[in-house]
């Protein structure tokens, strides 16, 4: 099979891809004026609105930002919002904080969920229009597990990965996998008996939901394996296939197989993994059982790739390099199964902060490119704490905007995470 032409699996119902898609929206489309927020049309949902999690451990909240047209941040009235639990005691060693999607939305831009993780709950928030956040009713919930680190929503159905790392009660269960049901109004329902464990150590690190819905995909960080489960109408996870990675990809260079940083295509069947101890990005075919095919691996100039995403066509490709706080970009219009990187961009800094960047999100229109920064180490300060906002040009490359960064009112040795754009 040709790789770039290659069908994506087919969708279980029509119902979920209608649910999956309902959310896409008009393009952004620029306002007069640097300093009034930019405007979607055909768009009654939140906009231009950025959330970040604090991951306090003293308690964990949600900081939110308007995005003016010019890409400079403001704090929503009222912000942070509360999430009714605790962030993960600071750490700086590998696993602890190594995880994407802490904070997802719904579709419709109705509702927020946010990790606790160091509670073992999960924060649910309806988003009002002006972009602040009310708690549902009996927020937070019980993760189903230790130390929460993931979500991802499948239709009405919310799946959470538990890592049981947070260095405050270490060891208490297993990591674990838990699906829960999303009623109309926000609440939390656990699925019955949906709750997969994995072995000790395996430190899974991400929910990360197919296009069509039926397919979860994870990534063992410590444990140097890729999972895939299929989500069933029940709202049960089925375990399908467990991956090392290709041994070849690291003979000879005295490195660990460690991935970390998983995305997917929107339109075909490729899952792309941060090679992270080698500089590296590999590709996958996914078929409709969830089983993988390696197929290759490309280079990428940044140092410790850790995360990726992909803009809603498919046509570009971002990597989050921590071990040098930068960003990649890798154009996928050609041939999707074989990325080529175009671009790689320094993020700016605080003089002396000297933290790494972690998770990052595009806003729906793709204009817009948010970049979590950390604390991630004893020698940083906490002006490493910040938020990045780089504009997308029409090639698909990013240039930083002059307000960029601003520095998160976060305690020293807090590290926040996760990012949602809209």
């Amino acid at each position: 099979m040709n790789d770039q032409n290659a069908n994506a699996p087919s969708t279980r119902s029509t119902r979920r891809r209608r649910h999956l898609f309902r959310g896409t929206i008009a393009l952004l489309i620029l306002s007069a004026g640097p300093l009034t927020p930019a405007a979607n049309a055909n768009d009654s949902h939140v906009k231009n609105v950025v959330y970040v999690e604090s991951n306090d451990p003293a308690g964990n909240a949600i900081l939110a930002y308007n995005r003016m047209n010019d890409g400079s941040l403001t704090p929503v009235p009222g912000s942070p919002f509360p999430a009714g639990g605790l962030g993960i005691t600071p750490a700086f060693n590998l696993g602890p904080f190594d995880s994407d999607q802490e904070i997802i939305a719904n579709d419709d831009r109705s509702l927020l969920f946010a990790v606790n993780g160091g509670s073992d709950t999960i924060a649910v928030f309806k988003i009002h229009n002006d972009g602040s956040l009310t708690p549902v009713n009996g927020s937070p919930f019980p993760s189903g597990g230790s130390n929460p680190v993931s979500l991802g929503l499948s239709d009405d159905i919310l799946c959470v990965v538990n890592k049981d790392e947070n260095p405050n009660h270490p060891g208490l269960f297993l990591p674990s996998y838990a699906t829960f049901r999303v009623t109309d109004s926000g609440r939390l329902i656990p699925v019955p008996k949906s709750t997969l464990y994995d072995s000790l150590g395996s430190d899974p690190t991400q929910a990360l939901i197919s296009p069509d819905g039926v397919l979860m995909f994870n990534a063992n960080f410590l444990g140097g394996v890729l999972r895939s489960f299929a989500i069933s109408p029940s709202g049960r996870l089925d375990a399908r296939a467990l991956m090392p990675l290709p041994p070849a990809e690291f003979a000879d260079t005295g490195k660990p197989p460690l991935p970390l940083g998983l995305a997917v295509h929107p339109k075909k069947p490729f899952l792309y993994v941060g090679f992270v101890t080698i500089n590296r990005i590999g590709i996958y075919r996914y078929d409709n059982s969830g089983a993988l095919h390696f197929l290759r691996t490309v280079p990428n100039s940044g140092k410790a790739v850790c995360w990726l995403l992909l803009n809603k066509e498919g046509t570009r490709l971002y990597a989050s390099n921590t071990g040098d706080l930068s960003v990649s970009v890798y154009d996928t219009s050609r041939n999707a199964a074989n990325p080529v990187e175009i671009q790689k961009v320094n993020l700016r800094v605080v003089p002396g902060s000297n933290g790494g960047g972690f998770q990052f999100g595009l806003d729906p229109s793709g204009h817009f490119l948010h970049v979590v920064s950390q604390q991630d180490s004893l020698k940083s300060t906490v002006d490493a704490n910040a938020l990045h906002t780089f504009r997308v040009g029409s090639d698909g490359k990013v240039t930083e905007v002059p307000s960029s960064p601003i520095v998160l009112p976060v305690p020293n040795l807090t590290r926040p995470q996760g990012v949602v754009a809209f």
